[in-house]
Order: structure tokens, then C-alpha cells, then sequence
């Protein structure tokens, strides 16, 4: 593996403090009772601090994913924009630098790119197909999603005007993956969202009237069974499910000795703590289900960056959430916005970088397996991995400290 080496921060993370004294919705926030006084060097503070040395390996851990074989990177490449803000050649520089620093799980989506549309879907799946032509594939761990209930995805399937997680959805899920991404086997296959009503995407509480009758979660595995039989799939894992769900499906697993899942894939980042932490953390515990989580959105979709505090700057307006209106919206309209400028000025306080203290937050959770971590460029990616790397670890008890103290008086911001 090559080493890390810092070559510069890019812009998306940097927003001085100069913006949060200056915008009134922004107030100067005390942490603590301690006194708290802002380093006077704006341009050290938002740029990632540390080098890791030209002859130093990347320090990546590596994790086994739940009951799996799979040893897994605690970074997981994530691929959404490849095919919608990446050309083919970017994917595949993005693809091969990450590979090159150890990460070795690459997550996508038969939905993939990012927003999900016709003239798109399937390009993700392509672009990593032909990187995949070069690479050793029994050291690349490929993840992909079968998409969940959907009456406006129509156009995935053949012949199907509402998708469903059953058989014939997940096989012909599987087949196209599989052509796509010109492999014979699928490393992790996850339901993307369930085929039941769960309140997902910002929808914090369960809504009581939106009920409706899924495909039994027998019958899931059942179908998921079939595909690990054909050897085209070797694990079963969820995403954006709730602790019912997580439970259903062992339960199914151990009474009708079908595949258990392995991980679940849900949103987990300083915004957006409370659905994981109150009851998932003890559902998927090694002493309980040993279910691991690959936590998506570490930086709330750019959000926790600060680039986003100033709506007139470069890297707000080049944004995805700016970029495709209405997209993750609750972290920028909502009092998220605010709590995220109290973060950043906490970073700052210990002498990081927003992105380090956001991603060194969830590197550090005992419960996370791997972060997935996006990036539209190799600069981006290189920073992101170099602010995971270059925070202490774990960040020490003082910066848990006040981070505790933000969230236990503003909770999940993101909040729909």
C-alpha cells in the first residue's frame, strides 16, 4: 500500500471564523464552563494539519464485517456520484487512489448515481466494472443494494411498475448488478431501503397511518437464499432499516435456517445520532446479533465540512445539496445549519479541521465497522483520508466532552 502524504486541503472544508462572528444566526457558543478562546491562525485551522511521511503505511484498520469472513477497511469507498458529478476516468482515478491507500470495500447501488434517475441509473455499476477489468478481484470487496419498495423506480425493472423486495426482484436485481459490474460474484448484497413503510431520509418519527403490508421477511430470505446457493452473492446485509426490522430478520434467519445479515448500512454523523444510539447500538451488539454497521453520510452530505455556512462561497455553490435542489435539504434549511457552525467552532478550539473532528466522531464509535466516505475528486478523497488518519485516536475525553455537551442540548438537527 502507498502512504498518505498531505498535498493541501481543499475548499470544500474550509470556512473561517470570521463567518460564524459575523452571521447573526451564528452566535459564539461556550462548549463548556471553561473558557473558550478561538486560535487567532484561521488558515492553519481549517486545513488538515498533519502529514503522515512519505515512508510511513496507511494506518487502516481492518475490521471483520458482523458474523461474515469478510476483513474489511474502516474506510469504505462510496460511489453514488460516479456517472452524475464524475466522469468514467475520475471514477476510476478516485477507484484506484483509494484502493491504493488500503481501502478495499467499495459500496454502490443498482440505483446508482445519485439522484436517481433513468437516463443514469446503472453508470456507478459500470464504472467500477471496467476499473474491475485491471484489479485482482478476490481482494476487492464489492457491496451493492437491491432497491426497496418503490412506485416511482419503475423503470429499473423489466416489467415491474412497483418494486418489491422479493424473488424475481432480486434476481433480476442481482443478474443486471452482476453484468454491470462484470464481476460473477457479489460480496455483500444489501436491501437498500425495506419493502415496508419506515420513516427514512430526515422522517424522524414513525408515522402510524402509513402502514402498509410488506413482503414477508421470510420470503426476503428465501429469495436472498437462492442467490447465495448460485454462489452469485456470498452475504446478505440491510440499510436504512430500524431495530424491528433487524430483529424480524434474524428471527426469520434462526427459525428457517436461511442467511442471517451480516451489516446494515444507516446514515450515523454528529447530525444525525439518535436512530442509531437508542436502540440499534444494543440490537446489533456482538454479544447480541453481531450486525455491522457501515456508517453512511460521516460528514451529513458535505454538511459538517462548514462549506455550507456561507452560501455565497465557491464550494457551497459547487455542493450537491446545491447542485441538485432538495437533496439531504433538512441539512441546510433546517436549525441544523446552526449546530453544525457550533461544531466547527469546536474543531477549532482543539486545532482541527471540521472534517477531521466530524469523521474521527464516527471512526471512534465502537459500534461502526467503516465510514463510507464519497468524494467527486482525487484532492477531496486524499483529504478526507488524511483527516481520518491524522486525528488523534481516539479523540481524547475533553473533545468527547463538548461534543456531548452540543448534542445533548440540540439532539438530531436534521430533523424533517
Amino acid at each position: 500500500m502507498a502512504s498518505v502524504t498531505l498535498t493541501g486541503s481543499s475548499s470544500s472544508s474550509h470556512t473561517t471564523p470570521s463567518l460564524l462572528r459575523n452571521n447573526a444566526c451564528f452566535t459564539r457558543f461556550n462548549f463548556t464552563r471553561r473558557s473558550f478562546q478561538p486560535r487567532r491562525n484561521t488558515a492553519a485551522n481549517y486545513a488538515v494539519q498533519a502529514s503522515l511521511g512519505q515512508n510511513q503505511k496507511t494506518p487502516l484498520q481492518y475490521r471483520k464485517l458482523g458474523d461474515s469472513d469478510l476483513l474489511i477497511s474502516e474506510i469504505t469507498l462510496g460511489t453514488m456520484t460516479f456517472g452524475e458529478q464524475n466522469t468514467e476516468k475520475e471514477a476510476h482515478d478516485i477507484l484506484s487512489y483509494a484502493f491504493d491507500q488500503g481501502i478495499n470495500i467499495f459500496d454502490t447501488a443498482e440505483a446508482y448515481p445519485i439522484p436517481m434517475k433513468k437516463e443514469t441509473q446503472g453508470k456507478t455499476d459500470l464504472y467500477i466494472g471496467s476499473w474491475l477489468k485491471s484489479q485482482p478481484r478476490d481482494k476487492v470487496i464489492i457491496a451493492t443494494k437491491v432497491c426497496g419498495y418503490s412506485e416511482r423506480s419503475g423503470y429499473i425493472r423489466d416489467n415491474a411498475e412497483v418494486l418489491r423486495v422479493d424473488a424475481s426482484n432480486i434476481k433480476e436485481s442481482v443478474e443486471k448488478s452482476l453484468k454491470r459490474l462484470n464481476t460473477d460474484y457479489i460480496d455483500l448484497l444489501q436491501i437498500h431501503w425495506p419493502d415496508r413503510y419506515v420513516a427514512l431520509f430526515g422522517e424522524f418519527t414513525y408515522d402510524y397511518n402509513k402502514w402498509r403490508e410488506g413482503v414477508p421477511f421470510e420470503e426476503q430470505l428465501k429469495a436472498l437464499q437462492e442467490v447465495v446457493d448460485e454462489g452469485k452473492v456470498r452475504y446478505i446485509g440491510v440499510s436504512n432499516e430500524s431495530s424491528y426490522g433487524v430483529m424480524e430478520f434474524v428471527h426469520a434467519a434462526k427459525l428457517g435456517g436461511l442467511p442471517k445479515i451480516v451489516s446494515i448500512q444507516n446514515c450515523y454523523n454528529l447530525l444525525t445520532r439518535c436512530r442509531f444510539e437508542v436502540d440499534l447500538v444494543e440490537v446489533c451488539h456482538p454479544n447480541n446479533y453481531n450486525i455491522g454497521l457501515l456508517a453512511y453520510s460521516p460528514l451529513g452530505g458535505g454538511n459538517l465540512t462548514g462549506k455550507y455556512l456561507d452560501p455565497s462561497s465557491e464550494a457551497a455553490k459547487k455542493g450537491r445539496l446545491n447542485l441538485f435542489p432538495g437533496y439531504m435539504e433538512r441539512y441546510i434549511s433546517s436549525y441544523a445549519k446552526i449546530v453544525t457552525a457550533k461544531y466547527v467552532e469546536l474543531a477549532d478550539k482543539y486545532g482541527l479541521s471540521p472534517v477531521q473532528l466530524a469523521l474521527a466522531f464516527v471512526r471512534d464509535r465502537p459500534f461502526v465497522t467503516s465510514s463510507i466516505i464519497g468524494a467527486t475528486s482525487v484532492d477531496q478523497l486524499r483529504e478526507d483520508i488524511d483527516a481520518f488518519l491524522t486525528a488523534e485516536r481516539p479523540l481524547t475525553q475533553e473533545i468527547m466532552q463538548d461534543i456531548e455537551y452540543i448534542f445533548k442540548r440540540n439532539k438530531d438537527p436534521a430533523i424533517d
